[in-house]
């Protein structure tokens, strides 16, 4: 009534009242009574913003990737956001009479997606791929030094890339390269384990070889010292059969020649018997007979004598006619001869 009306901002919203465009009142949440005829308000939104954005582009090698995240900012400078676009309400209040405010959040999605895609635009796919860590700080420090953004009073709280992807069919194919370089990792590092396993047996291998080395070289050496002492011991020993068998042949050398000493002095005693023999023999064949049966008898027993008697006896039997021998005579010669 009478062009009077009422507005009543909230707390996340600051105010500019002026009235023939001059600022009379400023400030979050203010309340107040004003003429519509002359009075204008502008009404800037000073809470956090979020704006998600996503992002079709080509990497350096003509590969298509899509960005997506989120950026949140806030009007840090109200009055510079203000002057340099329209905030103005509309006579009713109920929206702003401009495009501007609605058109805020297009304008700094796409200044980050200018310095985006420049940066993919330079990058090949493989490396654009993992530009998430890159990308926010790229766009931090754009924000802090972007005369435009500064002019318009924003500042930006935090962006984040929640993901960089390939198109389906070059994710399969990446997909495929990777599965098949971990399956070549696996195989080599199962061929790297077989190695180390191999090298570890030829290792103990030849460390036992060494060792058996060592045992024989050992072992030869205490078979090389039996050997030398052996020999050493057999050429005393030779010395000493030597010596013995030198010994035996001087000894036996002299038991031959006292042998034949002892055949010659036997040859010389047997021709110096012989010869005895001989002599005698000559005289005894010059004896008469009678002369040598005295002789023979004189040397004689009596029961020798008795058995010549007797075999004279038994020569002359035819001569004797009748004889008579008592049985004393026959008594005391074998009581003799069993006493023998």
């Amino acid at each position: 009534m009478f062009g009077i009306n009422y507005y009543k901002a909230d707390a996340s919203t600051y105010v500019l009242k002026s009235v023939n465009g001059t600022v009379r009142k400023q400030g979050k949440g203010l309340s107040f009574f004003y003429n519509a005829v002359n009075t204008s308000i502008a009404a800037v939104p000073v809470n956090v913003q979020e704006a998600p954005f996503i992002f079709n582009l080509q990497t350096a090698d003509f590969q298509s990737i899509t960005v997506q995240g989120q950026l949140s900012y806030q009007v840090a400078d109200p009055v510079k956001m203000a002057e340099m676009l329209n905030f103005t309400l509309k006579k009713d209040n109920s929206a702003w009479a401009s495009e501007d405010p609605l058109k805020l959040a297009d304008r700094v999605i796409r200044t980050v997606g200018a310095v985006i895609q420049n940066r993919v635009e330079n990058t090949l796919l493989r490396d654009a791929l993992r530009l998430s860590q890159e990308l926010a700080g790229s766009l931090r420090e754009r924000f802090r030094t972007d005369a435009a953004f500064t002019a318009i009073g924003i500042t930006l709280l935090d962006i984040t890339i929640g993901a960089i992807k390939p198109t389906p069919e070059t994710a399969r194919a990446l997909e495929a390269e990777a599965r098949e370089a971990i399956l070549q990792q696996a195989d080599d590092a199962v061929y790297s384990r077989r190695k180390s396993a191999v090298e570890q047996e030829r290792m103990i291998r030849e460390t036992e070889l060494q060792t058996e080395l060592s045992v024989q070289q050992k072992e030869q050496e205490i078979a090389e010292s039996r050997i030398a002492n052996e020999r050493t011991l057999l050429r005393a020993t030779t010395a000493t059969e030597r010596e013995r068998l030198q010994a035996s042949i001087e000894a036996e050398t002299q038991r031959t020649s006292l042998v034949e000493l002892e055949v010659a002095n036997s040859r010389q005693q047997s021709d110096a018997e012989a010869y005895a023999i001989a002599a005698r023999m000559n005289a005894f064949k010059q004896l008469p007979v009678d002369n040598l049966k005295a002789m023979a008898m004189a040397n004689m027993q009596p029961e020798q004598l008795m058995a010549m008697a007797f075999e004279s006896l038994a020569q002359n039997a035819g001569k004797i006619g009748e004889l008579n021998i008592s049985p004393d005579l026959f008594g005391q010669a074998l009581k003799k001869a069993v006493r023998t």
